[in-house]
């Protein structure tokens, strides 16, 4: 239900549903006992042919031979590229969580996304190229290429239905995706938003990062001195943004309130962040002013640190002149070292991460970590550890210089 853009007043977002879906499992409950210890889901990959990359692992999903029908027809559900199937898993769960079921209709939906089906357009290529019988199926593979094909499914699957909203900023896409709904829902342009994020491994992008050199040969471990690159993953997250008031309204349990965005675009390079981290700075500045609150009141930080040379250093900058002399109190962490890089889900999914630290009051930990890069001025989360958690804040930097923050609040 949309709602009027009149008021002046902005309208204060909360979460009353989450779904995840990564390379540890799916929901929230094995993946939080998973990101509590920092456990890594890593294996050999098995979907596609490697034997001609340097890289040879990723954390693949283990996906259900079934998904949620919901008002699709049965029939449909072969047809579903993985990238449709895993958003339809977080979508389902985060639904449920939140109650939104019965047919809930006019709700917005905002997703981001970087390779979409990207697997439906290599198969497609594939066939074209057979001398025969590679026509079959063919018309399906185009009708689910585009982003707004498993976006569609999604919602047939949670039986909600509205307005669907894409957006593909590489790496950003999943934060930027949340941040745009809280920016709806605070503007009074509606009550409920679904967003989140999802990307499935595929053997182009796989064989694309590859040939640049950026993946990890070894293991991945942001922030240590020795890092060697990322690792990929894949997976999906999704969010049930709502109104304070219309969440109380219908008596909704809150997992958490979004309370600050901020995005920045850093024009240093296509592939490289400018080494001071300037827009990664601006980006948490911004999200910082937003709600209103000092560097003091963090209490961790879910970073973007992919594990790469550049990336990390320029990252930990950042941080360092955003915290200024409190950096040495903040704790940090990268849950990438345990499910890889998610891409277009690599913000929601985190975000996501947030919320259970929020919620089970405990940080997660990178433990594969050996030697952390004196370049990191704040305080590196490398075991299991409780905390007092109210605060969180969380990073998102992609290629082509896309940036942005979520800070994130102990439900009201």
């Amino acid at each position: 239900m949309t709602v009027s853009s009149s008021s002046t007043s902005p309208r204060r977002v909360v979460v009353t549903g989450a779904g995840i879906v990564t390379g540890h499992g799916m929901g929230w409950t094995i993946n939080a006992a998973c990101f509590r210890t920092g456990a890594t889901a890593f294996r050999p990959v098995s979907h596609f042919d490697v034997t001609r990359q340097r890289a040879r692992v990723a954390a693949e999903v283990a996906l259900p031979p079934w998904v949620p029908e919901g008002s699709r027809p049965k029939h449909a559900e072969r047809r579903l590229d993985r990238a449709a199937r895993l958003l339809i898993l977080a979508t389902v769960e985060a639904t449920h969580q939140a109650r939104w079921t019965g047919g809930s209709k006019n709700i917005p939906c905002v997703f981001g996304t970087t390779s979409g089906g990207m697997a439906l357009g290599e198969t497609y290529y594939r066939n074209t190229l057979q001398a025969s019988g590679g026509a079959l199926g063919q018309a399906t593979r185009v009708a689910g290429y585009p982003a707004q094909a498993q976006a569609r499914a999604a919602q047939d699957a949670a039986g909600i239905s509205g307005p669907v909203t894409l957006i593909a900023n590489a790496c950003a896409s999943g934060t930027n995706a949340i941040g745009h709904a809280f920016q709806m829902l605070r503007h009074g342009r509606a009550e409920r938003v679904l967003s989140g994020g999802y990307d499935a491994l595929s053997q182009l992008v796989f064989a694309g990062f590859d040939s640049l050199q950026a993946l990890s040969t070894t293991r991945c471990r942001p922030f240590d001195v020795a890092r060697d690159g990322l690792a990929l993953g894949e997976g999906a997250g999704v969010l049930c943004l709502e109104t304070l008031d219309h969440a109380r309204s219908r008596g909704a349990e809150i997992l958490g309130e979004i309370i600050g965005y901020g995005a920045a675009t850093d024009l240093h390079h296509l592939t490289q962040p400018h080494p001071d981290g300037n827009a990664a700075m601006a980006a948490m500045t911004a999200a910082c002013r937003l709600a209103g609150v000092g560097v003091d009141q963090i209490d961790y930080i879910n970073a973007h640190g992919t594990g790469t040379l550049l990336n990390d250093a320029a990252e930990a900058a950042a941080i360092n002149r955003w915290a200024g002399a409190n950096a040495g109190r903040v704790a940090v962490s990268s849950t990438k070292s345990g499910i890889g890089h998610l891409l277009g889900a690599a913000g929601a999914v985190e975000a996501v991460v947030c919320l259970m630290t929020l919620r089970e009051q405990w940080l997660p930990p990178e433990t594969k970590v050996e030697s952390v890069d004196p370049v990191c001025r704040f305080r590196l989360v490398r075991a299991p550890e409780d905390a007092r958690v109210e605060m969180v804040l969380s990073n998102s930097f992609g290629f082509g210089g896309s940036n942005g923050t979520l800070i994130f609040r102990r439900g009201p």
